[in-house]
């Protein structure tokens, strides 16, 4: 193992490797769900946590119009340069788990909601304060909706990697940079920040990997995180005995790869 990567930074992978290896997350099929549950509606004000490269972003921008207005926020600079490039008019980068407020635009108690898809599994270091954020931007009766990754998200292909650090000396919890709650954990968070749970489930899917198959997910979203402080030559190595591990529960006879998602989304609103 060796020191030559830090530990991750506002950029961990640029947004062209997330456009191409990543691409379904914000695909209709997947995102129609929070998307149709959010309910965005003209002249609303709504933040995007996570909001990525901007292309669920813009769905809602277009839907409150111009007498609303939709803030997109991400820990990621380069995303943040991508969505603004797609067309988002106003986006930051923020650390959802911060609570210092990065711009004038995003003023105290004055949206209408806020809405994540695929962004606060990646708050595992506090996530109890990215509902403080939450709340603090929020009108009183400001609904919140989320999908998330949740109890069980990538099972089978987390423990493989789990099971190769171990095996190479380190504690794979040291590294591991994702947060997965169960329905009755986040329910509590949510109800212990001031929000009433309208809906909350926990949505199983299964989430084929086209481009790249695991290998490629893997160097995406394991690289920097699961893997920062080895060699490229070590992360390679990992990812390639994960991959033969996984292969017979996630590579069907065709050759095609896919993964077990579990989604957890839920609506809430502030008191």
């Amino acid at each position: 193992m060796s020191n030559e990567r830090a530990t991750p930074t506002s950029v961990d992978y640029s947004a062209s490797q997330y456009n191409q290896t990543a691409s379904f997350v914000y695909s209709p099929q997947f995102a129609a769900p929070v998307l149709s549950a959010l309910n965005a509606r003209a002249g609303e004000r709504i933040v995007d946590f996570g909001c990525g490269s901007g292309e669920l972003t813009l769905q809602i921008q277009e839907a409150v119009g111009g007498s609303g207005l939709v803030v997109g926020v991400d820990y990621n600079e380069d995303m943040i340069a991508k969505a603004r490039e797609n067309g988002v008019r106003t986006a930051f980068v923020f650390d959802l788990q911060s609570l210092e407020i990065p711009s004038a635009w995003l003023q105290e108690k004055s949206f209408d909601a806020i809405f994540s898809n695929a962004a606060l599994h990646w708050c595992k270091r506090d996530p109890r304060a990215v509902l403080k954020s939450a709340q603090r931007l929020l009108k009183s009766g400001g609904r919140f909706v989320c999908e998330m990754g949740g109890f069980m998200n990538c099972i089978g292909v987390r423990v493989g990697l789990h099971r190769a650090l171990k095996e190479r000396g380190c504690n794979p919890d040291e590294f591991d940079p994702w947060y997965f709650p169960s329905i009755e954990e986040y329910r509590s968070l949510l109800e212990s920040s001031g929000f009433r749970v309208d809906s909350i489930s926990l949505n199983p899917r299964l989430t084929p990997l086209p481009d790249g198959g695991l290998h490629g997910w893997l160097c995406l979203f394991a690289r920097g995180t699961f893997l920062r402080k080895f060699s490229d030559e070590d992360a390679s190595n990992i990812i390639n005995e994960v991959v033969q591990m996984c292969e017979v529960d996630c590579k069907n006879e065709k050759g095609e790869w896919a993964m077990m998602y579990v989604r957890l989304r839920f609506s809430a609103t502030l008191g």
